[in-house]
């Protein structure tokens, strides 16, 4: 495959929904588990399941607004905030407008443009066979904070599995599994507007 991360790109373009379970886990050993579900044209829903199990964030693109319910969906009271307030914030700074694969794979590229993108030989991720590449930017360049991710992508959809981010110092930032993923599901009414 020439260029995996174009093609995974494309993919995911084409894609009107997934959801995931996420296994994100910091240089500190500090660990977030969440369901993850998604349709185009942006909205999200993520249901926390450690640390903070029970509460339900919902991203609506048309307002920029997320609302969350701390104690689960039906709890009052219900919070409306904007994507980047702290509250809703991960521990590393991601945002919930920002939280898809697509902005994944759209940051990827970016630190690609910046240095180099090179072939890992092919793993096994989370029971699957994956394809691997790294991606170096150059020297004092990075996105987001990252200077360097290592990136495993499911050999037969490219969806993403697992993600390693670096920074300029070459020290782990964060590692985040992506388990059980399930693309153009098909949701009940109102999932993203109880």
């Amino acid at each position: 495959m020439a260029d995996p991360l174009e093609e995974a790109e494309t993919r995911v373009r084409a894609l009107q929904t997934y959801q995931v379970t996420l296994h994100a886990t910091g240089a500190d050993g500090e660990r977030q588990v969440m369901r993850y579900f998604y349709r185009k044209p942006g909205w999200v829903r993520i249901e926390c399941v450690d640390p903070h199990h029970g509460v339900v964030l919902i991203y609506d693109p048309a307002t920029r607004r997320a609302r969350v319910w701390p104690l689960g969906l039906g709890s009052v009271p219900v919070l409306s905030l904007a994507p980047d307030n702290r509250l809703i914030r991960s521990p590393r700074g991601h945002h919930i407008d920002r939280s898809d694969v697509g902005a994944l794979l759209e940051s990827l590229r970016a630190l690609g443009e910046r240095g180099s993108v090179s072939s890992l030989e092919d793993a096994i991720v989370s029971g699957r066979t994956a394809v691997g590449f790294e991606i170096v930017a150059a020297a004092g360049v990075a996105v987001d904070g990252v200077h360097r991710n290592r990136v495993w992508l499911a050999h037969d959809t490219l969806f993403p599995l697992r993600v390693e981010s670096f920074g300029s110092g070459d020290e782990l930032i964060e590692t985040v599994e992506l388990v059980d993923a399930e693309l153009d599901v098909r949701f009940p009414e109102g999932f993203f507007t109880p």
